[in-house]
């Protein structure tokens, strides 16, 4: 249940390929109604089985930059040739309304968030080593093994940012990260900046102050 004047917490969630984030994060979701994922616009080509508006917000090259020009992202990249990007109207109308929303994004996409809003929650996921992590690339088998070496290269580049948010998750263990990604949001439901909109009246009655 939601109060009047209960803002959100924007989580930014960031992990080299291969530590499990994305089945994490689904699995948050399932998990926890009030927590909602923002969908990306992204300019590159839409996949067989996607849904514009469900995997992401579709558009072309035209529309995307304008909105650049538009101050209409939190965040936006251009990789390998296509852009990505974070409405930044969607994300705090959905706050504004006491959701919580969950950003994936890179820790490059990560930074330009932290100067738009400062207060969001930043968590870091990392596989418990790197042997690990190539066997996951591996047995994927969905990469050539030059694409996997650069997955590799690309992952140490992440992970050279790791220090830069607030929560560290091993996913060594599915369950035991799933628990403490779960404990890092109900955590910061109890902070008091948002306990004390929740229970405004209850904390003046009991410090008299009513």
């Amino acid at each position: 249940m939601n109060h009047a004047g209960e803002q959100g917490t924007l989580y930014v969630i960031s992990a080299p390929s291969g530590a499990g984030k994305t089945s994490l994060v689904a699995e948050m979701l399932r998990q926890d109604a009030r927590l909602g994922v923002s969908i990306s616009h992204t300019t590159r080509p839409m996949r067989e089985g996607e849904q514009d508006g469900v995997n992401y917000h579709f558009v072309d090259r035209g529309e995307f930059e304008a909105m650049i020009a538009r101050g209409d992202f939190l965040e936006h990249a251009d990789v390998f040739g296509n852009y990505y990007g974070t409405s930044q109207v969607w994300v705090r109308e959905t706050l504004a309304k006491g959701q919580d929303v969950i950003l994936e994004i890179d820790w490059q996409g990560a930074e330009q968030v932290r100067r738009l809003i400062p207060e969001c929650v930043g968590i870091f996921i990392v596989p418990p080593s790197e042997q690990i992590l190539r066997e996951r690339l591996v047995g994927r088998g969905t990469d050539a093994p030059e694409v996997i070496e650069r997955r590799l290269a690309e992952a140490e580049e992440e992970c050279r940012h790791a220090i830069e948010f607030d929560y560290l998750v091993v996913n060594d263990d599915f369950e035991q990260a799933l628990s403490e990604l779960l404990c890092i949001v109900r955590t910061q439901r109890l902070s008091m900046a948002n306990q004390r909109v929740r229970h405004e009246g209850l904390l003046a009655e009991l410090s008299g102050r009513r």
